[in-house]
């Protein structure tokens, strides 16, 4: 009897250790959606009946065997996005554990006022970020206030390293060249004790990154990547040279060659306000997904 209750014991405890899931908790742009002063069909409708799934675009992790929290940065939207992801891990502690940053673009750090004593003057909370990011924080106002106060503490991250938060999760940045005005921009690959995610928000384009997305993909059971704009035509004639980003259209062609196991992988994050990926009715969404990809959605939770 002893024997049989011990087997059964060590089979929940091996379950309960597989219990590593990430959340979507944002998939669009960093002003947001409606963006301020747009009154085009893509927002005028949302200004009278806002959609709360339109959350600037960020993800989660919960480890339950250690009921540990990360975020990866802190958007506009971190009030709402971190009272779903703790309400979803069970925790009342409405700080996660960590906070990875990609890079200094306000859809990715902004959240990290409200750690600050104007609102709930967090105690030493975990923020990792690059050389430059952290620089940034600890040198300018009123970011600075967060380090001094000792809202914040951040963590020094080194490119293409390892970082084991839990037994069953680590994470890694990858450097991506992206429009570094204040910050280096990174992506990051998180893995579970079964499964792995690529995170790419922000990417100027692929063909100039020292890595093959083809190959990044085929590391990892998801890749969230970078789907700013569907085409160039969408921001009626703004010259797209000055916010690069690969094009969804781009980023179909490039993947092609990708077999049907490959493309299911894709998911594409981080739309702009003009992007008809919002729409699941329009053409572009149809087409898309079709071709055997995925569009994020919030709230969507995967099991690594």
């Amino acid at each position: 009897m002893r024997t049989s209750l011990l087997i059964i014991f060590l089979i929940c405890h091996v379950a309960l250790k597989a219990q590593v899931e990430m959340v979507i908790l944002g998939t669009v742009q960093d002003a947001g959606s409606p963006q301020i002063g747009c009154q085009k069909d893509c927002c005028s409708h949302l200004w009278d009946h806002p959609d709360h799934t339109r959350k600037v675009a960020s993800i989660g992790f919960i480890d339950y065997t250690q009921c540990y929290t990360m975020m990866v940065d802190a958007t506009p939207d971190i009030k709402s996005q971190l009272n779903y992801l703790q309400g979803l891990a069970g925790i009342e502690d409405p700080i996660p554990n960590l906070i990875l940053l990609t890079h200094a673009h306000i859809g990715h750090y902004m959240g990290l006022l409200q750690l600050g004593k104007e609102a709930i003057n967090a105690q030493r909370a975990g923020v990792a970020a690059m050389p430059r990011m952290a620089n940034f924080l600890r040198s300018n106002g009123p970011w600075n206030q967060l380090v001094e106060n000792q809202n914040i503490e951040l963590q020094p991250l080194v490119s293409d390293s390892s970082y084991p938060v839990t037994g069953d999760l680590h994470y890694t940045p990858i450097l991506v060249p992206h429009r570094d005005e204040y910050s280096e921009t990174v992506g990051y690959r998180i893995t579970g004790p079964e499964r792995s995610v690529l995170y790419i928000p922000d990417i100027d384009k692929w063909h100039l990154w020292e890595h093959s997305i083809i190959d990044e993909i085929a590391k990892v059971d998801y890749a969230l990547l970078d789907a700013s704009f569907y085409d160039g035509e969408e921001l009626g004639g703004r010259d797209m040279s000055l916010i690069p980003h690969p094009t969804v259209e781009e980023s179909l062609s490039l993947f092609k060659p990708l077999s049907k196991s490959e493309r299911n992988k894709v998911y594409f994050i981080h739309l702009n306000h003009t992007n008809p990926l919002l729409d699941t009715n329009s053409r572009a969404y149809k087409y898309t997904t079709s071709q055997g990809y995925h569009i994020a959605s919030y709230g969507q939770v995967f099991k690594l």
